[in-house]
């Protein structure tokens, strides 16, 4: 009997040893994840301070008179580098300098967003009128198209290469169809919708012709309007060839026939020869190597925590 209760105290006795152990290692790895989540937010504070330090003011320091230059070089929509908010910012820094006599706008975009384009238009027919000695001359490169073009007619003149690529002053709206793919495939398409129009032009399923009229007049108000800005813009210099607004485009010789774009010059003769100060300025708002860090920055940290916290605490 006194040998069983020797055995029982040893079993309690090493039951008790691993709790006390398996306790210990818990502990252990609880420290070891504060640890690691302190060391994380340390880190990403300090890349924030640093992205605040290190981020250029938008000040432009400039002295005397010169030419204003902001560029606009890519496809335009809220999430590109042509936007209208830093367009805009960079423009309006442009013209309310005091030593600015001149501004170039020089653009290279296939197009983009007509809401973007046309929100930019408008600003720069604004700063227009409350400065109107400050003439706005548009300077095209490789190509400037569609809502690059929509930008272009608020400027005074526009300026391009013998090569460049003008024009393109229509609207589309893109998809594909599936509905036969799918069919042949056995795959149900389960679709619901409260609204009878909500699924329009869905991709798997045929197309509607009340719908398919209904987006029609959309774009063509959208290119009517599209019209509207380049006659505006234009006005008797264009000409009255119809094939402008057919979405096509041209190179720089052909835009010049078509009154789409007032001569040839580059960003430094046009400075020097039209607005007559060689000196130029460049007012664009770029974005930094800390803003784009700085988004990815969110977007990997959000991602990382999510996922350990998901593998520690089973978290969705």
């Amino acid at each position: 009997m006194a040998v069983k209760l020797k055995k029982d105290s040893d079993v309690k006795d090493q039951a008790l040893d691993i709790l006390l152990k398996n306790v210990f290692i818990e502990n252990r790895k609880t420290r070891r994840w504060g640890i690691f989540f302190k060391i994380l937010t340390f880190l990403y504070l300090f890349i924030l301070l640093f992205i605040f330090v290190s981020k250029p003011s938008d000040q432009v320091i400039a002295t005397g008179e010169f030419t204003a230059l902001v560029k606009l070089n890519g496809i335009i929509s809220a999430e590109s580098e042509i936007n209208a908010d830093d367009a805009i910012k960079s423009i309006q820094k442009a013209m309310k300098h005091e030593g600015t006599k001149g501004v170039i706008i020089n653009i290279n975009s296939p197009g983009g967003s007509p809401v973007q384009s046309a929100m930019i238009n408008d600003e720069i027919k604004r700063l227009k009128l409350i400065y109107p000695e400050k003439p706005v001359k548009v300077v095209v490169g490789d190509v400037c198209a569609s809502g690059g073009y929509y930008i272009a007619v608020a400027g005074d003149e526009i300026y391009a290469n013998k090569s460049s690529i003008v024009g393109s002053i229509g609207v589309l709206m893109n998809g594909f169809g599936f509905e036969r793919a799918i069919e042949k495939l056995g795959i149900e398409r389960r679709l619901m919708t409260a609204g009878t129009n909500k699924g329009i032009l869905d991709p798997f399923q045929p197309i509607n012709p009340k719908q398919q009229q209904h987006v029609q007049a959309l774009l063509n108000e959208v290119h009517e309007e599209f019209i509207n800005v380049v006659k505006e813009g234009r006005g008797s210099r264009l000409s009255q060839d119809d094939q402008i607004f057919s979405g096509l485009f041209w190179n720089g010789e052909s835009a010049l026939r078509l009154g789409l774009i007032d001569g040839f010059g580059t960003v430094a003769s046009v400075a020097r020869d039209v607005i007559g100060y060689e000196k130029v300025v460049d007012f664009t708002t770029y974005e930094t190597f800390a803003d784009r860090f700085a988004k990815k920055l969110g977007a990997g940290m959000g991602s990382i925590l999510k996922l350990e916290l998901i593998n520690k605490y089973n978290i969705n």
